[in-house]
């Protein structure tokens, strides 16, 4: 079943196109990407068999169509950025060669916001954030796969009809606004303080360092239970104690550590939307001592999330990020000096942000599509003040970690896995060519 909000306006002449506003998180994405700051992230599925570029084109011309979400081009009208549906061929699909997350030229991509790579066994799908979330990345990609693998194995997949999976919504209305109350001042969110800011050697302009590790999730489990806590706040605790240990030498620091944390809204709101539909909060630790252990910092992470993600607070994110967009006073300013506004507020916060850490969620793939599938994983690209940035995914029992980064120290990210390892964790780490093997 396929739902588009009444914001998708269909003009009654066949030569109009469709067109959409920007949903109130997506408003930020144009306002500051640059080639060095993208807003590009990676959702990629590994196969048990190598790809066809052939077959794979076939996949994405055939999916496409039914997605409008990803059939948008995007505009600058007077006041605001809109989309308009892209009428033109579906992007070309090429081997991978460049660094994940790079930014999207859209008048070398038929003027589409995302792309689809490919090497060896593995499928990326790269998504520029205006479009939306990983929840809707995520939806494209799994039908992406299915439709792929449908043209792979004829034979075997012949009962398997050539549609979407049964069930899937497509909606695209605003879940922000549909769920905006009452305007809010300053939310607790962005008043964090300066934080802890990860500096180092860098790599070549333009390297972006990857890795990954593949962690069992019945291990993992058993690990957050035996502290008490959620998978979640585990992961998110374990990476921020590997800051304090590794870049702040276990020492007393008088900034804190924030790690940002994305929050799918799509529960709290009883939402489907397949446009961006998120929150961020923070998760901080000051070190206002010397040596905490590791039990200290989950606990102080874990109840740092605990007293964020509530329903009334997100109420007053939302609201507040909301209130600002519909403010009848901004509404009439240029959409040139709205963007210098935009890009003066974002770069005055970006130091109350050390990093960031995203959990995708548990990914279910359909029967018998599943057998084909190995591994499923997301990676961010990096922005300005945050050089390091971790993803989870779940898939086939198997947590996939990814931790992307423009600095040559793989330090924290070593740490955080030896941490999970001595935590009774099983863990295989895989990286890209910018570390050494060593400890690997």
């Amino acid at each position: 079943m396929k739902t588009y909000d009444k914001q998708i306006v269909k003009r009654r002449k066949k030569h109009k196109l469709a067109w959409a506003k920007l949903d109130n998180t997506a408003l930020l994405f144009p306002a500051i990407v640059s080639r060095d700051m993208s807003n590009v992230y990676r959702i990629a599925v590994t196969l048990k068999e190598d790809i066809s570029e052939e077959l794979l084109q076939q996949a994405v011309d055939m999916v496409l169509p039914d997605f409008i979400a990803f059939r948008m081009n995007m505009k600058m009208g007077l006041f605001w950025y809109y989309l308009e549906e892209n009428d033109r061929p579906a992007p070309k699909v090429v081997e991978e060669n460049s660094y994940p997350g790079t930014y999207i030229n859209k008048s070398k991509n038929n003027h589409y916001l995302f792309r689809v790579t490919y090497y060896k066994k593995r499928i990326n799908l790269e998504v520029f954030h205006a479009l939306t979330d990983g929840y809707g990345g995520l939806l494209f990609l799994k039908e992406l796969i299915y439709q792929y693998l449908r043209l792979a194995h004829p034979d075997e997949l012949a009962s398997e009809k050539n549609r979407l999976s049964e069930g899937l919504v497509l909606d695209m209305e605003d879940s922000y606004v549909k769920n905006f109350k009452n305007p809010q001042s300053r939310s607790e969110a962005y008043r964090a303080k300066k934080s802890v800011i990860i500096k180092g050697e860098r790599l070549a302009k333009g390297e972006i360092g990857v890795m990954h590790g593949y962690l069992p999730l019945d291990q993992i489990k058993t690990a957050a239970k035996k502290h008490g806590i959620t998978i979640n706040q585990y992961m998110v605790g374990v990476f921020v104690y590997s800051i304090y240990k590794e870049y702040l030498k276990g020492g007393v620091s008088d900034r804190p550590i924030n790690c940002c944390v994305p929050v799918d809204l799509r529960s709290f709101y009883e939402s489907n939307t397949i446009k961006n539909f998120f929150a961020m909060v923070m998760a901080r630790f000051q070190p206002e001592k010397d040596e905490y252990s590791l039990d200290d910092v989950l606990k102080i992470v874990s109840t740092s999330l605990k007293e964020q993600i509530t329903k009334e607070n997100l109420d007053k994110i939302l609201s507040y990020n909301v209130s600002n967009e519909q403010n009848i006073f901004l509404r009439p300013i240029p959409l040139i000096i709205k963007n210098i506004a935009i890009r003066s507020v974002y770069h005055s916060t970006v130091d109350a942000t050390t990093a960031t850490f995203t959990n995708i969620g548990d990914v279910k793939l359909r029967e018998p599509y599943d057998k084909y599938v190995e591994h499923i994983y997301a990676m961010l690209a990096m922005s300005r003040g945050q050089e390091l940035k971790g993803a989870l995914v779940c898939c086939n029992g198997t947590l996939i970690v990814t931790f992307t980064t423009r600095f040559a120290d793989t330090s924290i990210q070593k740490r955080f896995f030896r941490t999970i390892s001595a935590d009774g964790v099983q863990v295989c780490v895989e990286t890209n060519e910018y570390t050494d093997e060593e400890d690997e």
